[in-house]
C-alpha cells in the first residue's frame, strides 16, 4: 500500500508522483481542531459504501455530514495514469459541488463555510485502467481477470475548505490477491446489479466475493472507496493549516 499527502492547492500531477512518499501519523487534536472550525461537513458522493466508512467516522469523532452529487461526464476526464486520473475527477467534483453550494448559499444570503470531501477510484489491472463495467460482458471479463493477476485499487481523496477554496488531497493504493471467482458466483453477481456501479466491477466485500481474496495489501476501506487513514491525515492538514493561521 501507498498513499501520499499533497500540499494545498498542489497540482494534481505533482502529488500523484509522490505516491510513496511518508505521510504524518494521525493526530486526533488536530482531527478534533479542523471539525470544531468547520461543523458543517459535507461527503460529495452517491457511494452506499463511502458513505457507510464516513458513518464509522462520525461515530468515532461525532461531527454529522450532508451528502452532495457533482452529476459530471466522468468520461470527459482522461488521463493515461491512474493517480493522476484520480485525482483530476476528485477535482472535478469538489469544483462541481462547490459551485452549487455557493450558488445556493447566495440565494439564501448566506456565507458559504464547510468541508467538502470528494473522491474517485479505478482500478489498475494487468497495466490497464479500469473504471464501472458498461455491460455485462466487460464486468465478466474484468472479474475474470483477478483470478490471473493482482488487482489494485488506485483511489483519491480531496478535502476542500468551501469558504477559501483551499484543499489538501491524497492517493492511496490497495492491491488485492484473488483465486478464480466461480461462474455461478459471478452470474449472481451480475444478476445483483451492483458490480456496475463499482470501479473495475470489484467488489471485496461481497459475500461471494471475500472466499476468493488470497492476501490484502491495503485497507479494506480503501478498497472500498476512501480510505479512513488518508482522510483523517487531510483533516490534520487542515487542522494544523488553522493553527498556522
Amino acid at each position: 500500500m501507498s498513499a501520499a499527502l499533497a500540499a494545498p492547492g498542489a497540482d494534481p500531477s505533482a502529488a500523484a508522483a509522490a505516491a510513496a512518499s511518508e505521510v504524518p501519523p494521525v493526530d486526533d487534536q488536530l482531527v478534533a481542531r479542523a471539525l470544531k472550525r468547520h461543523p458543517r461537513i459535507i461527503l460529495g458522493t452517491g457511494s452506499s459504501s463511502r458513505r457507510a466508512i464516513m458513518d464509522e467516522l462520525a461515530a468515532r469523532y461525532g461531527f454529522k455530514y450532508e451528502i452532495a452529487k457533482a452529476d459530471i461526464d466522468e468520461k470527459a476526464i482522461r488521463h493515461e495514469d491512474a493517480q493522476h486520473l484520480v485525482l483530476r475527477l476528485a477535482h472535478a467534483k469538489a469544483d462541481a459541488i462547490r459551485a452549487k453550494l455557493q450558488a445556493a448559499a447566495d440565494e439564501a444570503g448566506q456565507p458559504l463555510d464547510g468541508l467538502l470531501v470528494t473522491c474517485d477510484q479505478v482500478v489498475l489491472h494487468e497495466g490497464q485502467i479500469l473504471e464501472k463495467p458498461e455491460d455485462e460482458a466487460e464486468a465478466r471479463r474484468y472479474i475474470a481477470g483477478y483470478g490471473r493477476a493482482p488487482a489494485s485499487t488506485v483511489g483519491s481523496v480531496v478535502l476542500t475548505d468551501l469558504a477559501s477554496g483551499r484543499n489538501w488531497e491524497g492517493v492511496d493504493v490497495a492491491t488485492i490477491h484473488f483465486a478464480p471467482i466461480p461462474g455461478d458466483s459471478v452470474d449472481r453477481l451480475i444478476a445483483e446489479g451492483e458490480v456496475f456501479w463499482c470501479a473495475g466491477g470489484l467488489m471485496v466485500e461481497h459475500e461471494l466475493v471475500q472466499p476468493h481474496v488470497i492476501r490484502m495489501d491495503g485497507s479494506l476501506d480503501s478498497v472500498m472507496g476512501l480510505d479512513k487513514q488518508l482522510l483523517l491525515r487531510l483533516l490534520c492538514a487542515a487542522g494544523a493549516a488553522e493553527t498556522a493561521s
